[in-house]
């Protein structure tokens, strides 16, 4: 059903190789065999890239050997027995590294291959000259070669620090070349080359071991792909390099805009070899949302004269076995000790944040000792929450709570509204109680039944076709016993959503608990929990909302308390709008209704983060490990759902509560997500059903019933 045969270049994922062949010190002809063998392994594994090591032509430690014609004619020879076998062997492009002669100077260069051809060569622009480092001795500074070219291996070759390579059929993809110390320097070139185009960097080193080098190294090349929103890739000298005063290990590094994806670390084996498909599309995202780049391009325009050399890469398709760590579970570390430190720091952040809004409203009243005495004294409540039994309104009481304590406000003034409904079940109206009444908090019990059908009556409605004239309660509560299952009345839920906000709204000063991914599928009633005076969770993703609750029982809480809270992270997420089933049971799943969570969250994370397109999702959905086993024909079917939902229903998101943002992803209208309540929809469906082989014409989107999907009374 889907397209089987998609470009590398349509979802900007290209794959990278770093090696470090084992040399013979001035030993050019082995050398090059390594190197031709290095690029065999290279295309073993489908890579578009293939970096090896500084001066791997010759070996980094020839020293006073550089100054003899037979080693640097070796290195010629070396270079072109690797361009002759790179026709045939290695489709992508080989970056190796070797002296070349230039001008009466000696250089030490990067030499860019690709099948047959040599697309040009950067010199080294820092030569270190310290302590074990002596280059200076032999090779000339490159930052003068600009505007040059160079007759070698029968072709006339552009060679100077002011190339950047762009690839003409691979949109974004632009590369630049800098050498071992070059990285090290207080302004790298590569801060220039990223300014002036480049995506991805490169770097050939010969970095020698010492006791802890190789995490510096490692901070350092994830500092370069974060400051430079780039993708960095790292090759360093090994085996073979003379062992005379040094040892060099072959450390392998590949970075994307700040996550060291792959490595090999030091001295863990002869010829390593490592490689990854980074996402060219994610650095071009980063740079155009980041109008610091744009600064810095144009504070430094002066300094960003570098000339293109054109090539077309021919990256292929993209592979069965994408080679990238696809997170089905952005928003949820799964390392534990990760995940720990995750719902700590997003309790302390809500915390802080509702405790700043509660100091607020004392200063507003002459204080908030004194605030507090006049609320006591008048039974009224410094703040309200609804209390559902369900996971979004327990984490924002346990928010609340914590708060309050901190403030030293009695959690007496804290008043907790459970208001059951027609799909509200014994498991969830039990575990509200027990939650309250184990908190402390002052409780209020609201049966919203009656007065949502006294209202029907009233607006002559006939909630699922049944007729209201003369029904009591207790009829009509029978009658929704007997409807069919999946039976379905927008207005239904709608009016018992209103009654329970207009509840709280009444009541007092209202802590909302609607989260990041209702937010996102516009998964609310308009007005009713789509509203608040200050919402706890509006950064918090539903995958997420449970771990915080278990994290806050085993740390913040003991004995019957942790239980209920236990209890609740395990309870299936529903707005209990819809009648419950004859057994007593939830009739309406959050999960069923529009699909599970972790996809839509996954979904959320990469058109909100990346703005990644809709077929580009669906891939990667496909690669992702979920805890359950999704079909790509359910995946697509959630998918159609979130695009609709989320392009259709941001006219919820508009007229959001201040609420604190806790993650990189946010819908907040103020400052992340400035989108019209009126988008077409049609552009983002055509796309996604091109890839999955559909005529778009003849699909019928519809969303998925919803609390509210059309409402905007």
């Amino acid at each position: 059903m889907f397209k089987l045969k998609t470009k590398r270049s349509a979802f900007g994922l290209v794959r990278i190789a770093v090696g470090s062949h084992r040399v013979e010190v001035g030993n050019c002809s082995y050398n090059a065999d390594r190197i031709i063998a290095m690029m065999e392994r290279g295309e073993k594994v489908n890579a578009n890239f293939l970096v090896l090591n500084e001066l791997g032509a010759t070996a980094y430690t020839c020293a006073n050997h550089f100054r003899s014609e037979v080693l640097r004619q070796g290195a010629l020879d070396c270079i072109d027995k690797v361009r002759r076998a790179s026709k045939t062997i290695f489709s992508g492009v080989a970056i190796i590294g070797a002296p070349i002669e230039f001008e009466g100077e000696l250089f030490n260069c990067a030499v860019v291959i690709q099948r047959g051809r040599i697309l040009g060569i950067v010199p080294k622009t820092y030569l270190p000259n310290a302590g074990e480092f002596h280059e200076k001795l032999w090779f000339a500074r490159g930052d003068k070669l600009r505007g040059k070219w160079i007759h070698i291996c029968g072709q006339k070759v552009r060679i100077g620090v002011d190339l950047l390579f762009v690839a003409v059929d691979f949109p974004g993809l632009v590369f630049g070349i800098e050498i071992c110390e070059d990285g090290w320097a207080v302004i790298p070139p590569h801060r220039l080359q990223a300014l002036g185009g480049a995506t991805v960097l490169f770097n050939l080193s010969a970095s020698n071991e010492l006791v802890a080098k190789d995490e510096y190294r490692r901070s350092m090349v994830a500092a370069h792909s974060a400051q430079s929103q780039a993708i960095y890739a790292y090759a360093s000298a090994g085996d073979g390099e003379s062992t005379t005063d040094l040892v060099y290990g072959g450390q392998l590094l590949i970075s994307e805009l700040g996550s060291v994806n792959a490595e090999a670390e030091p001295l863990s084996e002869d010829e390593p070899l490592r490689y990854y498909d980074v996402d060219v599309q994610h650095v071009v995202h980063e740079r155009m949302r980041d109008g610091t780049f744009q600064d810095c391009q144009r504070a430094f325009s002066a300094m960003l004269n570098f000339e293109p050399v054109e090539f077309k890469l021919n990256a292929g398709e993209l592979p069965a076995d994408l080679e990238r760590h696809v997170d089905a579970y952005p928003f949820v570390p799964q390392d534990p000790a990760t995940l720990n430190k995750r719902c700590r720091q997003v309790f302390k952040i809500q915390v802080r944040a509702v405790k700043t809004r509660l100091r607020y409203l004392g200063k507003l009243r002459g204080g908030l000792d004194k605030f507090i005495t006049e609320l006591q004294a008048s039974g009224k409540p410094l703040a309200v929450i609804g209390i559902s039994g369900g996971a979004d309104s327990t984490h924002t009481l346990l928010v609340a709570l914590k708060a309050f304590d901190e403030l030293g406000i009695p959690r007496s003034l804290l008043h907790c509204f459970t208001m059951p409904g027609f799909g509200t079940t014994s498991r969830t109206f039990g575990n509200a109680m027990k939650l309250m009444q184990l908190s402390g908090v002052s409780i209020k019990v609201v049966d919203i039944r009656a007065r949502c059908l006294v209202a029907w009556k009233d607006e002559g409605k006939t909630p699922f076709g049944i007729n209201l004239d003369g029904l009591s309660l207790e009829s009509f509560v029978e009658k929704l016993k007997e409807l069919p299952a999946g039976s379905q009345d927008l207005d239904f839920e709608n009016k018992q959503a209103r009654a329970r906000t207009d509840v709280l709204m009444n009541s007092g000063f209202v802590l909302g608990t609607g989260t990041l991914t209702e937010l996102a599928a516009g998964w609310c009633t308009f007005n009713a929990d789509h509203m608040s005076m200050y919402s706890v969770n509006p950064g918090v993703a539903k995958t997420l909302i449970a771990c915080l609750i278990r994290w806050v029982a085993l740390n913040e809480a003991e004995g019957d308390l942790r239980a209920v809270l236990l209890d609740i992270a395990d309870t299936a997420e529903s707005p209990e709008l819809l009648p419950v089933s004859k057994d007593g049971q939830q009739a309406q799943k959050s999960n069923e209704s529009i699909g599970p969570k972790d996809l839509r969250d996954f979904f959320l994370y990469h058109w909100a983060r990346w703005g990644s397109k809709p077929s580009k999702i669906m891939y990667l959905a496909t690669r992702a490990k979920f805890k359950s086993n999704y079909t790509p024909l359910a995946i697509l079917d959630c998918l159609r759902t979130f695009i609709w939902r989320f392009i259709t229903q941001r006219f919820k998101h508009s007229c959001q509560p201040d609420g604190v943002k806790l993650g990189s992803v946010s819908l907040n209208p103020r400052y992340d997500c400035h989108l019209p309540s009126d988008t077409a929809p049609d552009a983002w469906k055509e796309e996604l059903e091109r890839y999955a082989n559909e005529k778009p014409g003849e699909i019928e989107w519809r969303p998925a019933h919803s609390s509210g999907a059309h409402s905007r009374r």
